[in-house]
């Protein structure tokens, strides 16, 4: 097959790069030397694009990569040029968004777990992070809480809360990470980005790459769409092995 009968998407935590780090140099110049001759390639993350500058290298990626799908798709970059924007604000209406914050923050400040820290709650245009740690924890507190939370399911806990208190509310929650997990409308998970692609490209095969593809994780509806063919990975390097037998 052609280069554009091809779709490649890519998760990007966990899956080009470890856990809330960086790319590693030798997956990279794999990626855009021996992959992207071969297919188009894309990103479809559920940060925002700052975050996959930090995490893949700088501003380069809206020229290495054919499409940049932040926050789940909901921001469409193609050819390093932004064609599309979707708003959660618009979507819910400001008086949604203050009731669930303020239910947010309530359940967060009688939450007990073995240590806090800054930023609990990220508003991003297509979605809310939760973070009961709190994101500026160092990387050994972020070990700590996600062992703790492996054994108490806090997370788990307070989604089925939020649940509960906006059934009204048509949303979506979604545990990506080890500290963390999003809320976002109904259908604006990472098969958001499909609805672009199927209308911008011809092509004969999407294959998708995350490793949170379990029901309630990140990758989960994208992994297991019909439109997709989907590998679940276990690193960057599981990633690098796959696409090898596909490609090469």
């Amino acid at each position: 097959m052609k280069r554009e009968d091809i779709l490649l998407l890519f998760d990007v935590d966990g899956t080009l790069t470890p856990p809330r780090s960086v790319i590693d140099p030798t997956i990279e110049s794999f990626l855009y030397e021996r992959i992207k001759p071969k297919a188009t390639i894309g990103i479809v993350g559920g940060a925002d694009l700052e975050k996959m500058f930090e995490q893949l290298n700088g501003k380069k990626i809206l020229q290495e990569f054919d499409y940049v799908f932040p926050e789940n798709g909901l921001v469409q970059i193609k050819n390093g040029q932004e064609v599309g924007k979707e708003s959660l604000i618009s979507h819910l209406g400001e008086a949604t968004i203050q009731r669930f914050i303020n239910y947010v923050l309530r359940y967060l400040a009688d939450l007990e777990v073995p240590i806090k820290r800054g930023t609990f709650l990220e508003f991003r245009n297509g979605m809310m992070n939760i973070c009961p740690v709190g994101r500026q924890c160092s990387w050994s507190e972020r070990q700590l809480f996600a062992e703790y939370d492996r054994k108490h399911g806090v997370r788990e806990k307070m989604i089925q809360s939020l649940r509960e208190e906006f059934a009204d509310v048509d949303l979506t929650y979604s545990i990506g990470g080890q500290i963390s997990f999003d809320i976002f409308p109904r259908g604006w998970d990472k098969t958001y980005c499909l609805n672009f692609v199927e209308k911008d490209g011809n092509f004969k095969e999407i294959h998708f790459f995350g490793d949170k593809t379990e029901p309630g994780g990140n990758d989960y509806e994208i992994f297991s769409d019909s439109r997709t063919i989907g590998h679940k990975v276990q690193s960057p390097e599981d990633t690098k092995r796959i696409l090898e037998e596909i490609l090469l």
